[in-house]
């Protein structure tokens, strides 16, 4: 049996990985659900009660500014006359076209314009269940004694680490093609019931396909830093608790702190910012404490722009940071 075969039989058996899997496919699950139930499909009958509502809306402002008008004429040459504009004509209600009537339909899935969004979601549910998988296959050869074991039957440490982190990203890679298959024609099937797939070119295919390209790398990247930290630590607990002191200690902690010293660009300090940019392709951070209240046009935030190449850049060092270390110490260290 070839050690490759071995390593794929071993990551089947953990029970951990087998309910990180089973749980991150029902809250995918969850989600896919909660989206067809809480859609529905546009029809004509919809449209005519969604623009009888916004008539009724465009009506009700009219009437609310013709009340103010008459209270603002008289009001004047009293105390209260401060309260309105020195022109009563000032006070009109918007035009029937302002009110439109997208804002009273029911919430419809667009598949061009929403589906897009859903992978951030399926990005970090399945990154996080790889990240279990690699802590757990790797921590537990440690701590079980199973490593030294494995290494009696095939001494060379770099391969036998190697071969089980080809394994772990062979098997993560799979299961998230197939996932991200049966995702995507969710949310498809969800279209065509609750919603529509009009204006689905091959160019919207094609951004569907490079989101999901970059969602697989965030969930590859997730798996080896779980590796990489277990076979640092030896021990599952090792990834699992660096994972919590980064998201609870750390990232609360310098979000708070930053927070009330009112930084700059705060959110460029936390994680979440490069994995929003990561899968949006561009995140805009916004600074209201630099408002620029000059001339006519109110608060002009100072923004600071995140794109996904910084992002992939980061990524990619961090994986490269935490796994060096790692297959370094594997070649060095006593397996004791």
């Amino acid at each position: 049996m070839s050690l490759f075969t071995a390593e794929s039989r071993r990551l089947a058996k953990r029970r951990l990985i087998r309910w990180a899997v089973v749980a991150g496919l029902l809250v995918l699950a969850a989600v896919a659900v909660g989206t067809f139930f809480t859609n529905q499909k546009v029809s004509p009958a919809t449209v005519a009660a969604a623009e009888a509502e916004a008539t009724r809306s465009w009506q009700e402002n009219v009437r609310y500014a013709d009340e103010e008008r008459a209270r603002c004429e008289a009001a004047k040459g009293t105390a209260d006359a401060g309260n309105f504009p020195p022109d009563c004509a000032q006070i009109t209600a918007p035009a029937r076209e302002e009110v439109q009537t997208e804002w009273f339909m029911p919430a419809t899935f667009d598949f061009r314009d929403q589906f897009d969004s859903t992978w951030l979601v399926f990005a970090a549910i399945l990154a996080l269940v790889a990240f279990v998988a690699g802590a757990s296959f790797v921590g537990a050869e440690w701590s079980s004694g199973g490593m030294m074991n494995l290494l009696l039957w095939r001494p060379r440490r770099l391969q036998v680490l190697g071969t089980k982190l080809a394994a772990l990203l062979t098997w993560v890679v799979v299961g998230s093609v197939v996932v991200a298959g049966l995702w995507t024609a969710a949310f498809w099937f969800i279209a065509l019931q609750r919603g529509t797939t009009a204006k689905v070119t091959p160019g919207v295919w094609q951004s569907v396909g490079l989101t999901g390209l970059r969602a697989l790398a965030l969930i590859v990247a997730a798996g080896v830093l779980g590796f990489a930290l277990a076979s640092l630590g030896r021990h599952t607990a090792m990834a699992l608790g660096a994972a919590v002191g980064v998201i609870v200690v750390v990232q609360f902690a310098v979000g708070i702190a930053l927070d009330l010293a009112e930084v700059k660009f705060m959110e460029a300090w936390l994680i979440p910012t490069y994995i929003t940019a990561w899968m949006a392709k561009l995140y805009t951070i916004e600074d209201y404490n630099s408002c620029d209240t000059s001339g006519w046009g109110g608060c002009v935030p100072a923004k600071m722009e995140i794109t996904w190449h910084t992002s992939g850049w980061l990524m990619l060092a961090t994986v490269v940071l935490v796994l060096v270390p790692a297959l370094w110490t594997m070649k060095r260290r006593d397996i004791t």
